[in-house]
């Protein structure tokens, strides 16, 4: 049993929650930021509109099982763009019988596996830059929370613990995982080696499963924190910060609890458009912002190391 993060398990369910049309209560506002780019990006039509549909099965080649504990994006996609025709077909099969006619692009990709395989994984990397990897340090530090605290709990009581309190539709007893509404049996010889736990961000309040031997069976379950994921950070003195890094960039690192473009930066901070470029240009040449294409714009966000230094400053 292992614990890994995965992007390509939060590119799934963060593209259904975005097409589903609801406004959700904790992520509403990544998607009144997201949704817009989406859909002038026109992916709300492409070929994951047609691989993820609403709601139910999710084609499995979309989620390889995670060689390491955090996989790149690049590393899922490469899996993706290798995985055999058979395994596309069957998996399209699948979605057919429960969603009904496959669209224009799934059948495609039916016919031409390889050569399509590669489109799609254009169009994950497209979504990605979009409406992931600007807020992707924000959702990894929670997510690394949820394996650390599970880690531990392991470590302190057992893996009997650990499923006891995973989800409320798992269970460990009489040496046997039981999980709710799920009618299928799976023996350890069966199942694929191993097992994977999989904190997601955007699952919502469900436990989603994948069990595709030979690989390990995944349980992609609720990270513990997301309630707090798009809260702002405090308004606290950056007297100290300010010091070290000049009051412009502290100013700008502190504006940047959601992704921003230079203009919209320099409207809110009252700095000069060619003095935000320059600074901004300047923190990331330092590892505190990351750059992100977003149609015609950029958008810059904190990364990780950011969050840590401004955490420090202000204990």
């Amino acid at each position: 049993m292992r614990f890994a993060v995965s992007p390509m398990w939060e590119v799934g369910t963060s593209f259904r929650l975005l097409t589903s049309g609801s406004a959700h209560p904790v992520h509403r506002p990544w998607l009144e930021q997201v949704r817009p780019r989406v859909a002038a990006a026109g992916l709300d039509r492409g070929w994951l509109a047609e691989l993820i549909p609403p709601s139910g099965y999710v084609p499995d080649f979309l989620n390889p099982a995670p060689a390491g504990p955090a996989p790149a994006l690049a590393e899922e996609l490469a899996r993706i763009r290798a995985a055999p025709a058979g395994r596309v077909r069957q998996d399209l099969d699948h979605l057919e019988h429960h969603q009904g006619r496959a669209g224009p692009r799934s059948r495609t990709l039916y016919a031409e596996p390889q050569a399509r395989l590669a489109r799609v994984a254009e169009e994950i990397e497209t979504y990605w830059e979009l409406a992931l990897a600007p807020y992707w340090a924000r959702v990894r530090a929670v997510l690394d929370a949820d394996v650390f605290h599970r880690a531990r709990q392991v470590a302190e009581y057992g893996a009997g613990h650990l499923f006891n309190d995973l989800h409320t539709s798992v269970s460990w007893d009489d040496n046997t995982l039981r999980l709710v509404r799920r009618q299928r049996t799976l023996s350890r010889t069966t199942a694929g080696a191993g097992l994977l736990l999989i904190p997601s961000a955007f699952t919502g309040p469900s436990l989603l499963t994948r069990v595709t031997p030979p690989d390990p069976p995944q349980l992609a379950y609720p990270a513990r924190g997301i309630g707090s994921l798009w809260e702002s950070r405090p308004a606290t003195s950056t007297g100290a910060l300010a010091a070290v890094l000049g009051r412009s960039r502290t100013l700008l690192l502190t504006e940047l609890d959601a992704p921003a473009s230079t203009t919209e930066l320099a409207r809110r901070t009252g700095l000069s458009p060619a003095g935000v470029s320059q600074y901004l240009t300047a923190l990331r040449d330092a590892g505190l912002v990351s750059a992100h294409r977003a149609g015609r714009s950029v958008l810059y966000a904190r990364t990780a190391a950011a969050e840590s230094l401004l955490t420090a400053a202000n204990p």
